[in-house]
């Protein structure tokens, strides 16, 4: 648990946590315990989002600021992999020379597209909530965005490389974890829109759904997952939650 448990914060933050054992066992704790780490980092943004609102600051303008806090405490990794992963997608190639363009140190047109979407939605969608319950819905959008890489990282689900993080975390997540996890992750997600305790479960399955669909792609497509593709999981998932979240109407 301790080395899982370390492996997962510098893993998913920047945090300066002392590296343990990697391997597929720890691989395995620290996948399982993502949604914990995005449970932090969702409280980090939604407070921020709601500090701001209270100060008299626009939605947008907190909500940018808690995306970007995010983006900052996690050194921008599943951003990178979104735009990486879209790219390789968005080219008609697939396998090897799929994942070649995705090696690639530059981003393309696509990837450019949708970082500014995703950026811009996920923004929009918390400075929304930031005048609700910005903290607990920051806490269910972005613990369901690491439930989403918990998901890919189960078994059956091989790797599109025989080394880097996707082999290394490819296949290690048994069913309990996964169980829960989401189950936790629906728990918390109940009171994240007053007066309407069915949508934040909704906006974690919505979310989990959405990046199921990206990861099956990416499946058939590269042959399996990357890195790329996890962080592509998180950025999906995360966006869609929040979406499903600030659409609710206000109590």
């Amino acid at each position: 648990m301790p080395d899982g448990l370390r492996l997962a914060l510098t893993t998913f933050t920047v945090l300066p946590v002392r590296a343990g054992r990697v391997d597929r066992s720890s691989a395995a704790t620290a996948m399982g315990l993502a949604p914990l780490v995005g449970a932090g980092l969702g409280a980090a943004a939604g407070g921020t989002a709601a500090l701001l609102h209270a100060a008299g600051a626009p939605g947008l303008v907190g909500g940018a600021a808690g995306i970007g806090l995010v983006a900052l405490l996690t050194r921008g990794l599943h951003l990178d992999g979104l735009a990486d992963t879209v790219d390789g997608l968005g080219s008609y190639r697939s396998g090897p020379a799929a994942l070649e363009i995705m090696k690639r140190p530059d981003i393309g047109p696509f990837g450019v597209v949708a970082l500014v979407v995703v950026l811009l939605l996920q923004a929009g969608s918390l400075g929304g909530l930031a005048s609700t319950n910005a903290v607990l819905a920051g806490v269910a959008a972005l613990a369901t965005g690491r439930l989403a890489v918990t998901w890919a990282c189960r078994r059956g689900v091989p790797p599109a490389r025989p080394d880097g993080l996707g082999a290394l975390v490819a296949g290690t997540v048994r069913a309990p974890a996964l169980i829960l996890g989401t189950l936790l992750v629906g728990a918390v997600a109940v009171p994240a829109v007053p007066g309407r305790p069915w949508q934040g479960p909704l906006a974690v399955a919505a979310g989990l759904l959405a990046s199921a669909l990206l990861v099956r792609h990416a499946v058939r497509r590269l042959g399996g997952i990357t890195g790329d593709v996890l962080g592509a999981a998180v950025e999906i998932a995360t966006t869609v939650a929040l979406v499903v979240l600030v659409s609710a109407p206000k109590a």
